[in-house]
């Protein structure tokens, strides 16, 4: 039996053109993916952020004992938050920098991407990649347009994931499927912020959000310098 499909799967499925394969904000993927991940954790109440708990890499994450982590992909970040106690931009980098590899392979393996060996020449291999799951991807997208477009409130899964494409840069890759415009740019960034207006969402997860943003935002000028 599967696990269930997380925030960081339809993530990158989002990111991914659906015939050539190409994943939108592929520099910076690494933070992004571990943002996926550590909100995730947040949400399920594995992992906490204090405002103004901070050290030199940004807002220091925290484990948190008393809930079960099942997902092997979740235990792993857990346990690596669970060490001892970080930056959120450190902590990024250290989930996030295995993540490309091991979220594609869930994907492949649920049937919502293809994989396929290629040779070149008849010499050197290459590796493609496509959506085949266009349905799920199409379902994932028209949560996020309800919420940018049409002013919906989100559930937290769909706000986090609104979060984590505006802070990657990605928003206007997804066009037309969500038309770009100012107002959506301006409404992506609230959610970015962690400010979705919905009061039941654990203060935890806003928190961790505010530091991703400001996490990617460091990669994104690093990488442009």
């Amino acid at each position: 039996m599967q696990n269930e499909i997380l925030i960081v799967e339809d993530l990158l499925l989002t990111l991914m053109d659906d015939t050539s394969g190409a994943i939108a904000g592929e520099g910076t993927l690494y933070y992004t993916l571990g943002g996926a991940v550590l909100a995730e954790l947040a949400l399920r109440g594995n992992v906490m952020a204090t405002e103004g708990d901070t050290g030199l890499t940004g807002l220091k994450v925290h484990a948190v004992s008393g809930h079960s982590v099942v997902d092997p992909l979740l235990q792993a970040a857990y346990r690596k938050t669970a060490e001892r106690t970080r930056g959120v931009q450190t902590l990024l980098v250290e989930i996030g920098g295995e993540l490309r590899s091991s979220v594609l392979d869930r994907l492949v393996d649920r049937g919502m991407v293809n994989r396929e060996r290629k040779r070149r020449l008849g010499l050197f291999h290459t590796t493609s990649l496509s959506v085949a799951n266009t349905r799920h991807k199409a379902e994932v997208l028209r949560e996020v347009r309800a919420a940018l477009v049409n002013g919906r409130t989100p559930n937290d899964r769909t706000a986090v994931l609104i979060g984590l494409i505006s802070a990657s840069g990605s928003l206007p890759s997804l066009h037309p499927a969500i038309p770009w415009s100012g107002n959506v740019y301006e409404r992506a960034k609230e959610f970015e912020k962690g400010a979705w207006g919905a009061d039941a969402v654990n203060t935890a997860v806003t928190r961790t959000l505010v530091a991703i943003s400001v996490g990617s935002a460091v990669a994104v000028t690093s990488a442009v310098d």
